[in-house]
């Protein structure tokens, strides 16, 4: 299975918020990412139920990666202890809910690196990103593109304040 933090920035990218584009849009699109991370399986079906729980759980951990409140779904889950190890959560069933469950069960799992784990502060963007900075500062998932987004927003609305400072200005005068 893949790292934790790994396979939550995955599933929350699932869904470009952007482009409005969704890799889980059918019940069989959730079954095939959920087989080829090893997390159900070969015989293992998505129904809609499914696909409803696996978008809640998606867009609960969007939330809690931007830092607000968020109820992810009910999934089976169970406290696993073994003989020299730390206890850790656990799908307690398989399928694809056991799958979902260990999804859910990496957000646990991932407490040491949460703080690495965000979500683009680019309102349009808000693709999940691990932070590999030094001090943790990073804000948006690439400088180059949604960094420079937001920067040049703000220089535009500084100059039009500025602008429109100077204008009244000139009027008082």
């Amino acid at each position: 299975m893949q790292f934790s933090a790994e396979l939550i920035r995955d599933f929350v990218n699932t869904f470009d918020v952007e482009a409005q584009a969704d890799e889980l849009s059918s019940p069989a699109e959730l079954a095939v990412w959920l087989r080829e991370r090893g997390l159900i399986g070969p015989r293992d079906r998505a129904a809609d139920d499914d696909l409803q729980t696996a978008h809640a759980l998606r867009e609960g951990l969007r939330a809690a990666l931007r830092r607000e409140a968020a109820d992810l779904p009910a999934l089976p889950l169970q406290v696993r202890v073994r003989t020299g190890e730390a206890p850790e959560l656990a799908p307690a069933e398989g399928g694809v809910r056991g799958g979902l469950a260990a999804i859910a069960a990496a957000a646990a799992g991932a407490a040491a690196e949460w703080d690495r784990l965000k979500v683009c502060a680019e309102g349009t963007c808000q693709w999940a990103f691990i932070d590999s900075s030094k001090n943790r500062s990073r804000s948006w998932c690439s400088m180059r593109v949604c960094g420079n987004r937001t920067k040049t927003r703000a220089y535009r609305a500084r100059k039009r304040g500025s602008r429109r400072l100077q204008a009244s200005n000139t009027d008082t005068v």
